[in-house]
């Protein structure tokens, strides 16, 4: 079988010229839309990902501002700048890049971010929004995902769709995205039995659980599609995913690359959630 592949950089491209062209009408008005990236850290992964989002916010016409905080930051001074900048009507985004300083939980900080300027979804009031079906803003590898099927024209609605993966950021939001989409879904994880037999079942297998090459052949059924969120570092220090790419090529009918599928996607996700914040508050 020819596995094709669920690449997003077409669909980034369309997502970042739309983006584009909003922030420029805003910026007419004089007032292009500004993001404010906090960060508690000194981690290189995390400083890569900055820079990633400095460069593409420069690309979409979009104002950039780093607030770093430094790798000693107490909870307390992390929920007080996000307070502050929550409170500044001259911010109309916000980010909070982790990882997070020693003995400080994301639970603790997050929801002191407003929920109109939270573009990623962290908070305990985005993330019940988006159960509960109101407007707000998803985690935007989440809502990626669900972007990276639609445009690929892979069908959600009456298909079952397992994912791999429980946590805030990906399992959990993806799960309301896919029922909002009419999917059937199952949620699996590190304490589930018999993974294979779970993910072998389903149409459409996601894997977000940080594990590198966890999904094999063996979880995925003949003619599924699979899309893989896994970001993790070979001892070569490459990217790969939590799918073993070369096992399930022939079997999956599609799936998605690592990096070049999902993650594309998602930057171009968060920068429309900046521009749409903007867009919200004036």
């Amino acid at each position: 079988m020819d596995t094709t592949s669920l690449i997003g950089k077409e669909l980034a491209a369309a997502i970042n010229a739309d983006t584009k062209q909003r922030a420029a009408a805003l910026a007419e008005t004089g007032a292009a839309p500004r993001l404010a990236l906090v960060i508690p850290n000194d981690d290189p992964a995390s400083a890569w990902y900055v820079k990633s989002l400095n460069r593409a916010a420069e690309r979409n016409g979009i104002a950039c501002e780093n607030v770093d905080l430094g790798v000693d930051a107490t909870a307390e001074e992390i929920r007080a700048k996000l307070t502050e900048l929550s409170l500044d009507p001259s911010v109309d985004a916000i980010m909070l890049q982790t990882p997070l300083p020693k003995g400080v939980g994301l639970d603790d900080v997050s929801s002191a971010i407003a929920s109109a300027k939270d573009v990623d979804g962290v908070s305990p009031l985005s993330l019940g929004l988006l159960a509960a079906g109101l407007p707000g803003f998803p985690p935007a590898t989440a809502e990626a995902v669900v972007e990276l099927a639609k445009f690929h024209e892979i069908p959600l609605a009456g298909r079952h769709v397992a994912v791999v993966g429980r946590s805030n950021v990906v399992g959990k939001p993806l799960l309301q995205l896919l029922l909002a989409e009419n999917a059937t879904v199952t949620i699996a994880h590190s304490r589930t039995i018999d993974l294979p037999a779970v993910t072998s079942a389903a149409d459409v297998v996601v894997a977000a659980v940080g594990r590198a090459g966890l999904i094999t052949a063996d979880h995925v059924r003949e003619g599924a599609v699979v899309i893989d969120v896994g970001t993790n570092e070979d001892e070569n220090g490459n990217i790969t995913g939590d799918v073993n790419a070369d096992s399930v090529t022939g079997k999956a009918s599609a799936l998605s690359p690592v990096p070049g599928g999902v993650g594309p996607v998602t930057t171009a996700l968060l920068m429309r959630h900046v521009v749409q914040a903007a867009e919200s508050a004036r």
